[in-house]
């Protein structure tokens, strides 16, 4: 299972400050053109999706919270 974090508007002065802030040590990628976004009908952050080996997916807008992230990762990986 791999973790990938995607920036979609802002400057990278302040996304490294999130970074830092947030402790993330997973790959980011900058989205300035909104194609994954787009991709995954994603109209705004905070998002996460679900992208399974096939290339299919799933969005869950707002934030998510630990007890969330546990049970949808449990539920990818069954």
């Amino acid at each position: 299972m791999d973790f990938v974090g995607v920036t979609w508007f802002g400057d990278a002065e302040s996304y490294q400050g999130f970074i830092d802030e947030h402790g993330l040590t997973f790959p980011q990628i900058a989205d300035d053109a909104g194609a994954v976004f787009q991709r995954f009908q994603i109209a705004g952050q905070p998002a996460m999706a679900i992208i399974d080996t096939d290339g299919s997916g799933r969005a869950y807008l707002g934030a998510v919270e630990r007890e969330q992230l546990d049970e949808l990762l449990t539920e990818v990986t069954a």
